[in-house]
């Protein structure tokens, strides 16, 4: 039986004890992060926290003048998910400036690619079920 590498062995422990001990950080830095984001024609504007929730929807008043509640609707989904966009592009950033190099975005198999999980949008992980369901 051949001995197992013992300074890979340590260096793994050391890598492990450093990436843990940036978890606090990482946690309040993900905390932090908000998506915003403006309607096409600049009438919405939809702030949302690091998982994607909703903290301000801004409308403003003029949309009123011409009253189309499916266009206001689909507007205001589009532009929340352009927020979750921004925040979740962010939220990749701070991930890839923590993560060692080779385990950045685009460098693991898709199956495996932990920014893809956080780019992911519920919308899009939506469609995905109904496909495999039907």
């Amino acid at each position: 039986m051949e001995r197992p590498n013992w300074n890979s062995l340590s260096d793994i422990i050391g890598d492990l004890k450093r990436a843990t001990a940036e978890l606090p950080d990482l946690h309040k830095k993900m905390l932090k992060v908000t998506g915003t984001a403006w309607s096409d024609d600049r009438m919405i504007k939809a702030v949302v926290g690091p998982r994607g929730h909703l903290l301000e929807l801004d409308i403003d008043p003029r949309v009123f003048r011409k009253p189309n509640s499916k266009a206001l609707s689909a507007a205001i989904v589009q532009t929340v998910r352009l927020a979750v966009e921004d925040a979740t592009r962010q939220s990749a950033e701070i991930i890839d400036e923590t993560l060692p190099s080779d385990l950045r975005s685009g460098r693991l198999a898709d199956d495996l690619d932990i920014t893809k999980l956080v780019r992911s949008h519920d919308a899009d992980v939506r469609l995905k079920e109904d496909e495999d369901r039907g």
